[in-house]
This record gives structure tokens, C-alpha cells and sequence, in this order.
């Protein structure tokens, strides 16, 4: 999209002004106003986006899509000007891909059904139609009550509750004026993913204790001959929710094919089986298991540093390319990924010449636990189990990470390190016209800029507009590119495009925290 000459023309006047924070943290402001005339009058970031998702598709870490994205990614940094190469960082499993996924109901009447399979689970080795019965297991004494019950049917796992209420408020929403205040002001630390916050809690009986009846409940329908399993995903108006249904592991116990289905679907087969109507299903589902290369990686991508004192400092930034399988990661993490890389062409477009070294690191494994980005800083930088640091660890300058959707910039986490109040203050200054002006001393959680902050590297995720990410599109079959809003990627393409370009230039590297103790179990926060 094309800024009109006269929008461009106050912007170009508003940067005239020197911006500083109180320590005197100057910005250039005629480069910033040429990352703003690149990043909106010759953005490529859609363009990036639609090769990312349209044209290459679901990227689960271990399948094919994520290694034909990770070759794409390296040839489209290369070919604007930066040195790129594809980067092992350690082990993962068993990959696994969907080829084929069709499930309906057959009787009392056809009707072709809203449904995923879970990831690592099997197929159904062709065409099955069978009778559904309904199952409710809340605790490992319930498994008996269906002992030898079971043997050629389709299992129905009963939802907490199958009411679909109405919804009164929009999917989408920005963050307002009121709560933007908030979030600047409130002293109190969130290590909570603070913009998903209509993202649900745990269950009270605890994660560990909730994986284990579950894995048990595989188990028991498993043995007792089932067919297939229809689980409830989270959503309404054919919204699913996808999670992963089995172990990645070498030596994960075989379970049954399972789907997630939408609300209002099994919500229907619930009714009829509750009041005693015979229901048949239908499933086709074919799924593969990928064990040649358990080794996955992460693309890195480099402009260097020019000034003889500093070019082997590093100025990092980054978004996790891999997603889930229902549809072609988007919000989840595409736009982080093409923004990342939208930042980075712009500069290369710009000619800049940095005095620290550049680097973009597109990660693998996020959703797993975040993977691909403790495997790099670890292998780069330093062991967040011992803290047993490497050479490295005190070159970096910064990490700055996009991952919360595809919401336009409204500023910044500072991790608990106000020292960063001026500077990111300065930084953002040029930015009050786009919306772009909160700082904040709160953690956030979650995602890649983690493993590096719990090393002690200072770490960043920006605040964003949540949109429809946590109602809609996060995790889901409907985190396509249509979700995407154009202005909002290009808005934070310059913004980090800036903040990436500041870090490098300035004379001293950022503020650290004091080092992080020792910790054998830290927070896993996984998604």
C-alpha cells in the first residue's frame, strides 16, 4: 500500500525533530525517515508473507513444510544481499505431517463434519465407518465402567460441557488508550503472555496431573480395540483449536487415530448419544511419520558490522517460523517471521552500514517449548541450567523478538529492566503518530526472546494489538493470511527495522540485568 505525498510529507516533518530521552539517547532521525518512506512505500512484507503461508503451507518442526520453508527463507535473505545459511541447533523426534483428513456422519444422516487431526497421531489406514459411543472419563476410575465396550467403535470423548453460547462481544479488538495506560503504570511483574489474555488457564488438577490421565486414557482405549477418537477442540463458528494428540518421542506408546472437532459438531453427536440415538461416523485420514533427520534447525541470516571496535557484537531479531498443522500459521507465527524479514530488507534496501553485526535468526521448535531458540543460545551463548556462560554471551547487544499475532506495534516490554526506560523512550518517540508509545517494566512470556533473557541477554517482545489472535486464529484451523491486517505488519516491520538499526549504532551495548541464578527447572512456557 502507497502513503499518499502529503501523509508522507508531515511524517517527513514530524521526524525533523531531535528526539532524545533523558540520558540524551539520540536518534537519526533522517534514517528513520527513510526506514518509514522504505517500509510504506515499497513494503514487501505481504508479498513475504503469502510465500511463507500460501504458497508453502503448514510448517510443524520435523515435516517437509518446515524444511522447504527453511530453504526458502535462506534464498529469499540471500537474495537481498545477506549472507544466509540453514543452522542445525539439536534433536526433536519423530516428525509428521497430515496427508489426508475427511470425517463425517453417516447416520441418522450425512452431514460432512468440522474436524483436525491431532498431531503424532496415526491414520486410519483408509475408510472406516463405525458406530459412535460417548465416553467421559474425568478420572482413572471411570475407565472401568467402559471395560470390553469399546471393541470396533468410533470413541466420543465427552466435552466439559457441550453449550455453545452465544457471543456478544467482536473477535477482534486493539488494546484501548485506557489499557495501554495500564500496562505502563502497573508495577506489578506478568510473566503471563499479557495481549492473550482470553487464552485459557489450566485446569486446577494441574498440567503434569492432567497429561497422565490422558496418557493413560490412550492407553485404556487403545487395548480395549477402539477404532478412532473424536475429541472437543476450543472454539465456536467452525473455529478449532489444534493441539498435538501423542508423543514425539522415538519410543511414544501407539494410540488411535484422534481429531479435534469444531463446538457445534460434536456438540450435536453429544445430544443424539445422550438421548439414545444411534450415530455412525466416517473418518479417512492418512498421516505420516517422518524418522530419517530427527536433527532440526534454524535459518540464521547476517548483515555485518563495519566499525573496526564493534562489528563482533551482535544485534539479533527474530520470530519463530514453525506453526501448527490446521492451516498456515499467519498470525501464529508467520507475520513475526515476515516482519523479521521485512526489517532486514529494508535496511539492505537502505544501504545502511552497521557498526555492530546484524543478525536474523528464524527459529524452529517454538511451539514445542521453544526449542529451536534454547538450542541456539546454548550452543552460541551460554547453558540456562548451569549458567555456565561462552565468549559469546557478552557480544550480544540485544534480542528483539515479534510474537504475539499480527497486531500492529504499541511498544515494548522492558523484562524488569527500567534502566531501558530512556532509550526505548528515544526510540519510540518518532512513533506516537503510528500508535506506537508504551513502555513497560512487565515480563511477558512464552516466546524466543526467553531463552535469551534467562541467560541474561537482554530480550524483547514488543506489545501488540491482540486483533482476533487469541478468539480466532492462535493454534487454530483459521490462522491464515486473510487474518492479516497490511498496515499493521508494515507499521511493525519500520518499528523494528528501527529499534534493530538503533541498537547497532549506538556506542555502548544495551543495559543488562544481573546474571539470572542458577535454576535445574525453570518455567518451561510452553504453548
Amino acid at each position: 500500500m502507497k502513503y499518499t505525498a502529503s501523509i508522507l510529507i508531515a511524517a517527513l516533518a514530524f521526524l525533523c525533530i531531535s528526539f532524545k530521552g533523558d540520558n540524551n539517547e539520540r536518534v537519526n532521525t533522517h534514517m528513520i525517515g527513510k526506514i518509514r518512506n522504505e517500509g510504506f512505500n515499497d513494503s514487501k512484507v505481504m508479498g513475504t508473507l503469502f510465500e511463507l503461508t500460501d504458497v508453502n503451507g503448514p510448517r510443524l518442526t520435523g515435516s517437509p513444510g518446515m524444511k522447504h520453508a527453511e530453504k526458502w527463507a535462506k534464498e529469499k535473505l540471500e537474495s537481498w544481499g545477506l549472507n544466509a545459511t540453514i543452522e542445525p541447533w539439536g534433536g526433536f523426534g519423530k516428525g509428521w505431517e497430515i496427508n489426508k483428513s475427511y470425517v463425517a456422519m453417516a447416520a441418522p444422516y450425512y452431514q460432512q463434519l468440522i474436524a483436525v487431526p491431532k498431531a503424532w497421531t496415526p491414520g486410519t489406514n483408509g475408510l472406516i465407518k463405525a458406530d459412535a459411543i460417548l465416553v467421559k472419563i474425568d478420572k482413572a476410575d471411570d475407565m472401568a465402567k467402559y471395560a470390553g465396550k469399546l471393541k470396533g467403535k468410533i470413541v466420543v470423548m465427552q466435552p466439559a460441557s457441550s453449550e455453545t453460547k452465544p457471543n456478544f462481544t467482536g473477535d477482534a479488538k486493539r488494546l484501548t488508550d485506557d489499557e495501554l495506560k495500564t500496562l505502563a503504570s502497573d508495577p506489578h511483574l506478568d510473566e503471563g503472555p499479557t495481549n492473550l489474555s482470553q487464552l485459557p488457564k489450566p485446569a486446577d488438577m494441574g498440567r503434569a496431573n492432567i497429561m497422565a490421565l490422558r496418557k493413560s486414557i490412550d492407553s485404556f482405549l487403545y487395548s480395549e480395540g477402539a477404532t478412532a477418537v473424536i475429541s472437543s477442540g476450543r472454539g465456536t463458528m467452525g473455529t478449532v483449536f489444534t493441539s498435538n494428540g501423542a508423543s514425539r518421542a522415538w519410543d511414544a506408546k501407539p494410540v488411535l487415530p484422534e481429531m479435534e472437532m469444531g463446538s457445534e459438531h460434536i456438540g450435536r453427536i453429544v445430544r443424539l448419544l445422550e438421548t439414545g440415538k444411534e450415530v455412525a461416523l466416517e473418518m479417512d485420514t492418512k498421516t505420516t511419520f517422518y524418522t530419517d533427520d530427527s536433527i532440526e534447525n534454524n535459518v540464521v541470516g547476517e548483515i555485518p558490522g563495519t566499525d573496526p571496535d564493534l562489528k563482533d557484537e551482535l544485534v539479533i531479531l527474530g520470530g519463530h517460523m514453525d506453526s501448527w498443522h490446521a492451516a498456515t500459521g499467519a498470525t501464529d507465527n508467520g507475520a513475526g517471521t515476515a516482519v523479521a524479514m521485512e526489517a532486514v530488507r529494508i535496511l539492505k534496501a537502505l544501504g545502511v552500514k552497521p557498526r555492530r553485526t546484524i543478525r536474523i535468526v528464524l527459529w524452529s521448535g517454538e511451539e514445542q517449548g521453544l526449542l529451536g531458540s534454547r538450542g541456539y543460545v546454548k550452543n552460541h551463548f551460554g547453558d540456562r541450567l548451569t549458567m555456565k556462560l561462552k565468549p559469546a554471551h557478552e557480544k550480544v547487544s540485544a534480542y528483539y523478538n515479534l510474537d504475539n499475532g499480527g497486531g500492529k506495534i504499541r511498544g515494548i516490554y522492558m523484562q524488569g529492566n527500567d534502566e531501558l526506560r530512556p532509550i526505548f523512550e528515544a526510540w519510540l518517540a518518532p512513533f506516537a503518530d503510528l500508535g506506537a508509545s508504551t513502555i513497560t517494566t512487565k515480563n511477558t512470556g512464552s516466546t524466543d526472546h526467553i531463552s535469551f533473557d534467562e541467560v541474561g541477554i537482554p530480550g524483547f517482545q514488543f506489545i501488540q494489538d491482540g486483533l482476533d489472535y487469541g478468539t480466532r486464529t492462535h493454534h487454530t484451523n483459521m490462522d491464515s493470511y486473510d487474518r492479516i491486517s497490511a498496515n499493521d505488519l508494515m507499521q511493525a516491520s519500520i518499528i523494528m527495522a528501527s529499534f534493530v538499526y538503533n541498537t547497532a549504532m549506538r556506542n555502548d551495548m544495551m543495559p543488562r540485568k544481573p546474571l539470572p541464578k542458577v535454576n535445574p527447572s525453570p518455567t518451561s512456557y510452553l504453548r
